[in-house]
């Protein structure tokens, strides 16, 4: 599934948990000798499970079982803090924010989480030479940050985080930013113990493939690269602990594998159907084939950097693709084509903010490419990663550009979703890419500063904008929450004019369980909800 934080498969922290159950009698591949069983939940091969480091969602699935963050969210994108790890987060000016902690919250070893398990944690993760993927942008507007960058940096911790006492921090931000509150709910402000650390503040080399967390499972043994991560029940947990004993994530390299072993009953939960199997999932899985809502906006990244890909040449691109066709016929029906950036689940969002350039035009499409030049050779490569289910969709698109541009699009495969990610940020393809994007916290703003503003960790397309930047800042320091979505609507309206990104579509959760389920949640981040899973 790799979403979020850009999303893996053929889309994308634990929140919104949206309540369908499957119900049934049968064989898994699960065991189910201990209380409450162990369940095996499919996913791809995680880049990273150090919280700070771990921004898509197959690191993200598990981390939601082995870590609390501090708060959570509702259906309606208001935070809640009754199974986080913060009793509030409170602010009277936007910009010094005060983080109350629950008292006796603790680390699968035993130890107990202080507000100096989230100093060390966030420091490590905001100092430069530790190249923490989640650093920027989610740290950049603590006051400090900019002192801990650089080849010799100025600080090693930052100066606007303050330990008041051990279940007390103050957090003095830059400048005022009206969303912080829902920040912090993101995984990568997950606290770290000590035996994350070796002496010296370094990271211990053995920590990320065994992570010692404060969530609702421990991690069980080590992490088994490209095989599986298993963690058990944490029995000290002082929140609402899991329906379940265990929980094998087994790691896989494609989604039809994943699917096949499925409908075997080698595999309990697959998290997204992919689209190679939606026209046979009804059939083959009956109401154990299951819908919810989910915040997944798919896209393809235009590679700015490259100067070929001028202006007019993203508009044509743009309308020669006949997103209905796709969705119609790759994906039964079951996504929306997409006419703007933010997810229509969000407050703010509005339809059509892309205007012509979203509509499917061929005529007018290759009129456009022809009076800009062209691309080189007439040539167009989309690259896609090739465990995630996205082959089908993406042939059809370079079919349709092939076919109404008069060039030749071929499909580049890039074998694991987390080798497209590091070529992505580096910026080194040359050539446009799929992507997704699956919230981080409820918000129109996270749709908009990690894709879109300069030098943001998942601005694959290296867009640069300095009125977007400005209109960003604007909005960000708005009083309310009321005047900032008017506000980031109009950062929004500044994209669609300049259409870094090809805007594509919309889509649900669309996944499947084994007979042996009785309850399966996937929420609005894409994400398996640990704490509903019940076997029958």
């Amino acid at each position: 599934m790799n979403v979020r934080r850009l999303t893996a498969w053929v889309a994308l922290p634990v929140a919104m948990a949206v309540g369908i159950s499957a119900c049934g009698s049968g064989n898994s591949g699960s065991d189910n000798s201990s209380e409450g069983g162990t369940v095996t939940v499919g996913i791809g091969e995680p880049e990273h499970l150090l919280p700070g480091n771990t921004v898509e969602s197959n690191g993200a699935q598990v981390d939601v079982a082995l870590f609390t963050p501090l708060l959570r969210f509702k259906d309606d994108g208001s935070a809640d803090y009754s199974q986080g790890a913060a009793e509030s987060i409170t602010s009277s000016d936007k910009k010094v924010w005060t983080v109350k902690l629950k008292d006796g919250m603790t680390f699968h070893d035993g130890q107990k989480v202080t507000a100096d398990s989230y100093l060390k944690a966030w420091n490590y993760t905001a100092y430069g030479p530790n190249a923490q993927i989640g650093a920027d942008p989610f740290f950049t507007r603590i006051a400090g940050y900019d002192d801990m960058q650089g080849e010799s940096p100025k600080a090693k911790e930052l100066s606007g985080v303050k330990k008041i006492d051990d279940n007390t921090i103050e957090i003095t931000l830059s400048a005022p930013f009206v969303e912080f509150e829902k920040v912090l709910g993101y995984t990568v402000f997950n606290p770290l113990p000590d035996v994350a650390f070796n002496a010296d503040g370094t990271l211990a080399k053995t920590y990320e493939d065994a992570p010692v967390g404060n969530g609702p499972f421990k991690i069980n043994g080590t992490w088994n690269h490209n095989q599986s991560i298993s963690v058990t029940r944490y029995d000290d947990y002082k929140l609402t602990k899991p329906k379940v004993q265990a929980i094998d994530f087994k790691i896989y390299q494609d989604q039809d594998t994943m699917y096949n072993d499925l409908i075997a009953g080698n595999l309990d939960v697959q998290p997204q159907i992919p689209s190679s199997k939606l026209a046979t999932a009804s059939s083959e899985l009956g109401d154990r084939l299951m819908k919810s809502p989910s915040s997944y906006f798919g896209f393809i990244s235009l590679p700015l950097y490259n100067q070929a890909y001028k202006p007019e040449i993203r508009k044509a691109l743009s309308m020669a693709i006949n997103r209905q066709e796709i969705v119609d016929k790759i994906f039964q029906g079951a996504y929306t084509p997409a006419s703007s950036f933010v997810s229509p689940i969000v407050q703010g969002s509005r339809d059509n903010t892309c205007g012509d350039a979203c509509k499917f035009d061929p005529t007018a499409a290759k009129k456009l490419y022809d009076g800009a030049g062209g691309l080189p050779g007439n040539k167009v490569d989309l690259y896609y990663n090739a465990d995630g289910g996205h082959k089908e969709w993406v042939d059809a698109v370079c079919n349709q550009v092939s076919k109404n541009l008069s060039v030749t699009c071929t499909g580049q495969p890039v074998a694991q979703f987390a080798d497209l990610r590091k070529q992505a940020r580096a910026h080194t393809l040359n050539a446009p890419l799929r992507g997704a994007w699956a919230f981080d916290y409820p918000s129109i703003e996270d749709y908009l500063t990690p894709l879109f503003v300069t030098n943001a960790s998942s601005n694959d397309s290296a867009y640069s904008n300095s009125t977007f930047d400005q209109q960003m800042q604007k909005a960000d320091q708005s009083t309310d929450e009321t005047t900032a979505i008017k506000e980031y609507q109009a950062a929004e309206d500044i994209v669609a004019k300049d259409l870094p990104v090809i805007p594509m579509w919309f889509k649900q959760n669309i996944f499947g369980s084994s007979t042996s389920m009785k309850t399966v949640d996937v929420d609005l981040f894409a994400n398996v909800d640990v704490l509903t899973l019940e076997r029958n």
